[in-house]
């Protein structure tokens, strides 16, 4: 850590001293205090900030203070420095940099599989056909992680199989990389009061608890009893005042439940912080294509996600649909990239095609690879940035990428050619084309779309 980097620190560390005392009071007063010293790199931030705490019913306003409200000042202080400085403000810049260097995309972020094993079976999910052969040691984690910390890349995140089956090494990963945010997607069955005491001593781990619902959706797609081990596993975090999130897969059997105010609402109560919404993907041979979302459906959430963000105080993302806001695909390394548990670098979760393998490349190597390149090249998929993936939204796009790169299938067990996952979404794709154009055009005109949002 250089000097300007410590001085950071330091500073972060003594501000948010200062806030924790009374932020209600000392937030504002720090803004101030900002603003005078005349910033300029800051202004256009500093005018966002005096919208929210210059409006106390403003949602941003509660959300905010909720922060402080609801969440231990260490773990808090722990997620600012380590995502909001590290992985963010100090980072940005140099990954652009590195960039430039190696020319070749940097990602933000590293979704890792550490495990192919889960304690479910979840109706269409591609991870229940890998078994529970795969693994990644630690050695490779902790090697991948320094790695990237080389690259300027400080945020990981897990996914499976049931990452939290390799709850030992997470927590001394950890321990390691103190420096490091880590979050995981994870189905919230395995977490315990003693997990949770755990991730109150490391501070820098927030689960992603994947609930497809209310209780009868859930239990649909992960089996019988599942929805209320998630809501234990929910109340003992929110008890031991633990930040988490949730994930949402929205499916064309769930979409209305998903985008419903009832639900938005159930989640703030659970006292999740933020919501990452997907869709549901045809992805491997025991795929269900029935269960992907209409056009009509997905422009549904489109319009709820963008209508709740105004009037209820959770963060959410949306993977596809929030393309306007990451200028099309963040996959194949542009802002993240994701090695499963055999050690393929694949471009995106979503997407399990791949030319290199962790165990006989580098990261960099990788990022390098003619199918990482190509993903460079080709982004972004399309000047409409509703329309942002190269398979659910430009399926020609990955075919092409796929057969020029060479790039194998890395399903171990039934190999699927990608022209034939390519078609499972070509009519999603076409009749999503017409929806998108239209809300495009919205955007481009009034920005914030919100004539769509009330139709």
């Amino acid at each position: 850590m250089n000097a300007k980097e410590k001085i950071s620190g330091f500073v972060l560390n003594q501000a948010m001293n200062y806030i924790s005392g009374n932020p209600e009071k000392n937030l504002p007063k720090l803004l101030n205090w900002i603003d005078a010293l005349g910033i300029k790199d800051f202004e256009s931030q500093s005018r966002v900030f005096h919208e929210v705490l210059d409006h106390p019913d403003n949602v941003w306003y509660q959300y905010i203070m909720g922060l402080w409200r609801d969440i231990d000042n260490d773990v808090l202080k722990a997620v600012f420095r380590n995502f909001g400085l590290n992985a963010s403000l100090l980072s940005f810049p140099k990954q652009r940099e590195l960039e430039e260097e190696h020319g070749c995309n940097i990602p933000m972020t590293i979704l890792i599989d550490p495990t192919s094993a889960c304690n479910l079976k979840c109706t269409g999910c591609w991870a229940a056909e890998y078994g529970n052969k795969l693994n990644l040691p630690y050695e490779t984690l902790d090697s991948i992680i320094r790695q990237g910390k080389e690259l300027s890349i400080y945020f990981y995140l897990y996914s499976g199989g049931e990452p939290l089956m390799r709850k030992t090494d997470i927590i001394r990963l950890c321990d390691e990389h103190p420096d490091c945010q880590f979050a995981a997607f994870t189905n919230g069955t395995l977490i315990d009061e003693a997990f949770a005491d755990e991730l109150l001593r490391v501070k820098n781990f927030i689960p992603i608890i994947s609930v497809e619902g209310f209780e009868e959706d859930t239990d649909f797609r992960r089996g019988a009893g599942t929805f209320k081990k998630v809501e234990r596993a929910m109340a003992i975090l929110k008890e031991k005042r633990l930040p988490f999130g949730t994930s949402c897969c929205y499916t064309s059997k769930n979409v209305h439940i998903i985008g419903s105010e009832e639900y938005f609402d159930r989640m703030i109560e659970w006292g999740a912080k933020f919501c990452w919404f997907f869709t549901y993907m045809p992805v491997g041979k025991e795929a269900v294509p029935e269960l992907m979302a209409t056009a009509e459906q997905r422009a549904y959430m489109y319009r709820q996600i963008r209508k709740f963000r105004e009037t209820k105080p959770i963060f959410t993302l949306d993977f596809w649909n929030d393309g306007e806001y990451a200028g099309g695909c963040i996959a194949g390394g542009r802002r993240y990239l994701h090695i499963n548990a055999n050690g393929d670098m694949e471009p995106c979760a979503f997407v399990h095609y791949s030319d290199s393998n962790i165990h006989e490349k580098t990261l960099l190597e990788a990022l390098k690879s003619p199918l990482f390149m190509a993903y460079r090249n080709g982004q972004p998929f399309n000047e409409n940035h509703l329309r942002p993936c190269p398979l659910l939204d430009n399926p020609d796009a990955l075919v092409g990428m796929v057969e020029d790169s060479g790039a194998y299938s890395t399903d171990l067990q039934n190999p699927e050619d990608v022209r034939e996952l390519a078609a499972k979404c070509k009519n999603a794709s076409e009749n999503w084309a017409g929806v998108a154009d239209e809300l495009w055009g919205c955007y481009g005109h009034c920005q914030s779309c919100k004539n769509h949002q009330s139709a």
